[in-house]
C-alpha cells in the first residue's frame, strides 16, 4: 500500500487536514502530494489469520458494504470493498485506494479524482469511473444507504473519461469529501440490477479489496486471498473469523493464542494476555474524548461556575487509572488527542491545557457565587436549589460503571450529590438523544484531526451535541474550517475552538477513549504499533483493516 505523507504541514502522529484531508496537498494547485497507488508486496504468502473484531454471536450472511457500520460482516469494507482513499486515525498517511489523486477546483467546491485503473473487480471485470459514478447515484436514489449524508452537501457526481470522476458541492465543506472519499464502492455491472441496495444482502460480494468471500456459516466465515489484487500478492492466503458469543469467550480465546488479531477490552492486559506468550501484543492509541456531559439546558448545569466546580474536584487519574486500568490518558480541556498534539496553539494560555484536581477551588468557586451547604453537606444555589444531579452510565460497560462511582466519590467530598443511574443501553442511548438527562458519560466519535472529533460534539447541529452548546463563536469557528483548503487558517479556526472548550467547558473531558487492539506476532509481523503507528490498528477499524493485512510480513 502506498502512504502519502503529507509534506510541509505537520510533523505530529495525525496530519492536518491539507487541501484537505481528503487527498489533496498542500501545493498551491491543490494536487494531492505524494504517489498515487499501491505499492507492491512481497510475493510470499504465509499461514492463515485468525481475526476476532468484537463478540458478534452468530453471523448473518450479509456482505452488504453499505451495511457495514451496522449488520453487515466483518471485512465487508476494507477487505472485499474498498473506498478511494483512506486517512489514518493514528498518523500522518493517507492511502490511495482506488483513487490515485484529488485536486480541488472553483473556490473549494469542486474535487476532481483520478482513479486507479489497475483496479478491477473480483470477477474480473474492469474497474472504472462508471462505478464510482453508479455508487454515489444509487446513494441519491436510496437515501437509506446514504448514512453519511453525502447528498446532503454534493449536488453532482460526473465521469471524465474512465479515469476521472468529478464531485460538486453544494457550498465549501472541505472536509465533508473525507465521507465522500470513504464511501465504499460497488460495481454497477452487478449493483445495477440488485433492487433496494438496502434490503440486499449480497451473499456473493464482488469487489476490489485484496480478499474474496470462500466460505460463510453462521459460526464461522472465510476469505481467501484476491489473486488479482492490483495492490501486489496479499501477505496473508486466508483469513478466519470465528463467531463468539460474548467477551469473555473471546478474551479466552485471545488469550489462548487461538486468535491471531482482536479488538478486545481486556482487564489486566498484561497478565491474562501479554504475560503468557511474548508473542502476545497490545497498543490502544487514544481515538476519541470521553466526556461528563452536563445538560445546558438545565439552570443549574448551564452556569459555567458549576462546571468549573465540578471539573477541578473530579480525580482524573483515578480514572485513568483504577476506573480504565491505566490503559488511557487523561484528557486535555482542549479536547485534544495526545495524537494531535500539534493542532494545539502555541499561544494558549497554560491553564488552558491541563486540568486540575483541587476540591478547595470547587468550594471558592461555589461559594463565591452564593452557593451555600445544606445540613447535608450538599451545595445549594442562593434561591435553594442543591446541587444533586443524576448521572447516566450504560450498564454492564464495567469501565463506565467503575469510572460513575469514581466520579460519585469525588463529587461528594466537594459537596455535589451525583446519583449513578446503570441503563440499558437503548434507554442511555434515547436519553441522550431526546436531551433528557443532567448528567451523562459519553464519547466523541473519532477522526484523523480534531474538527471531525469537536464539530459534531459542539456545533449547534452537530450530531453528537447532546449536551445541546449553541454558540455562534464556535460555530463560526468550525464553519471557517470548512470553507478553506489552506492548512493554516484551519489551524487558526480550531485554535479558536480550544479556547473555547478550554475556558468555557461546554462538556468535562476526563480522558481519551483507547483503541483496544490485541495482535500475535508468531506468524506475522509488520503490525501498527506504537514505534509504527502507520495505520487505525483495530480489526473493527474499518476499511483500515485492509491497510494492515497488506504491511503484514509472514514469519516462515
Amino acid at each position: 500500500m502506498n502512504e502519502k505523507w503529507k509534506v510541509g504541514v505537520m510533523t505530529g502522529a495525525v496530519a492536518l487536514m491539507t487541501a484537505s484531508l481528503v487527498g489533496c496537498g498542500t501545493g498551491s494547485t491543490g494536487t494531492s502530494s505524494g504517489s498515487g497507488g499501491n505499492a507492491k508486496t512481497t510475493s510470499a504468502q504465509g499461514k492463515t489469520l485468525t481475526i476476532v473484531p468484537a463478540p458478534y454471536g452468530s453471523f448473518q450472511d450479509n456482505f452488504n458494504p453499505f451495511q457495514y457500520q451496522t449488520t453487515a460482516n466483518g471485512g465487508t469494507f476494507g477487505l472485499i470493498y474498498e473506498p478511494l482513499f483512506y486517512d489514518s486515525l493514528v498518523s500522518s498517511n493517507q492511502y490511495d485506494l482506488l483513487g490515485k489523486s484529488a485536486t480541488w477546483s472553483n473556490d473549494n467546491k469542486t474535487l476532481t479524482v483520478k482513479l486507479n485503473t489497475a483496479a478491477k473487480w473480483s470477477d474480473g471485470k474492469p474497474f472504472t469511473s462508471k462505478d464510482v459514478v453508479f455508487t454515489f447515484n444509487l446513494l441519491k436514489k436510496y437515501p437509506a444507504i446514504d448514512t453519511a449524508g453525502v447528498w446532503t452537501e454534493l449536488t453532482g457526481v460526473q465521469a471524465q473519461g474512465d479515469d476521472t470522476v468529478v464531485f460538486t458541492f453544494k457550498k465549501a465543506d472541505v472536509p465533508f469529501a473525507m465521507y465522500v472519499e470513504q464511501t465504499p464502492i460497488v460495481p454497477e455491472h452487478i449493483w445495477s440490477s440488485v433492487g433496494d441496495p438496502s434490503k440486499y444482502t449480497n451473499p456473493q460480494p464482488v469487489g476490489t479489496g485484496p480478499f474474496i468471500l470462500d466460505k460463510f456459516s453462521a459460526q464461522d466465515y472465510t476469505m481467501k486471498a484476491n489473486p488479482n489484487y492490483y495492490g501486489g500478492t496479499v501477505p496473508v492466503p486466508e483469513i478466519n473469523f470465528p463467531a463468539y458469543n460474548s467477551n469473555d469467550s473471546a478474551n479466552l480465546a485471545v488469550a489462548q493464542g487461538q486468535v491471531d488479531w482482536a479488538g478486545q477490552f481486556i482487564q489486566n492486559v498484561d497478565k491474562v494476555y501479554a504475560g503468557k506468550s511474548s508473542n502476545n501484543k497490545y497498543w490502544f492509541p487514544p481515538n476519541n474524548v470521553v466526556s461528563l456531559l452536563p445538560d445546558l439546558k438545565n439552570p443549574l448545569l448551564s452556569q459555567k461556575v458549576v462546571r468549573e466546580a465540578l471539573s477541578d474536584a473530579i480525580n482524573r487519574t483515578d480514572l485513568a487509572q483504577k476506573g480504565e486500568y491505566g490503559y488511557v490518558q487523561v484528557a486535555s480541556p482542549t479536547t485534544i488527542l495526545p495524537t494531535n498534539k500539534d493542532w494545539i496553539d502555541p499561544n494558549l494560555p497554560a491553564a488552558d491545557q491541563k486540568f486540575t484536581y483541587d476540591t478547595a477551588t470547587a468550594d471558592k468557586l461555589l461559594e463565591g457565587a452564593g452557593f451555600k451547604k445544606n445540613s447535608n453537606g450538599i451545595y445549594e444555589s442562593p434561591s435553594g436549589q442543591p446541587l444533586s444531579f443524576n448521572l447516566d452510565v450504560v450498564s454492564g460497560w464495567t469501565d463506565w460503571d467503575a469510572d460513575a462511582q469514581i466520579l460519585a466519590e469525588n463529587l461528594k467530598q466537594a459537596g455535589i450529590q451525583v446519583n449513578v443511574q446503570q441503563m440499558q443501553y437503548a434507554g442511555y442511548e434515547a436519553a441522550l438523544q431526546s436531551h433528557k438527562f443532567d448528567l451523562a458519560i459519553a464519547s466523541s466519535g473519532g477522526g484523523p484531526n480534531p474538527y471531525y472529533i469537536d464539530e459534531n460534539v459542539y456545533a449547534s447541529t452537530g450530531s453528537m451535541n447532546y449536551e445541546q452548546w449553541n454558540d455562534p463563536a464556535t460555530d463560526a469557528a468550525f464553519q471557517a474550517f470548512e470553507s478553506t483548503s489552506d492548512p493554516q487558517k484551519q489551524k487558526q479556526a480550531m485554535y479558536t475552538f480550544e479556547k473555547i472548550a478550554a475556558e468555557q467547558l461546554p462538556t468535562i473531558p476526563l480522558f481519551y477513549g483507547g483503541t483496544w487492539y490485541e495482535y500475535n506476532t508468531k506468524n506475522y509481523t509488520g503490525w501498527p504499533d506504537a514505534s509504527n503507528p502507520y495505520v487505525s490498528p483495530a480489526p473493527w477499524s474499518w476499511p483500515a483493516a485492509g491497510i494492515v493485512i497488506m504491511h503484514l510480513k509472514p514469519t516462515n
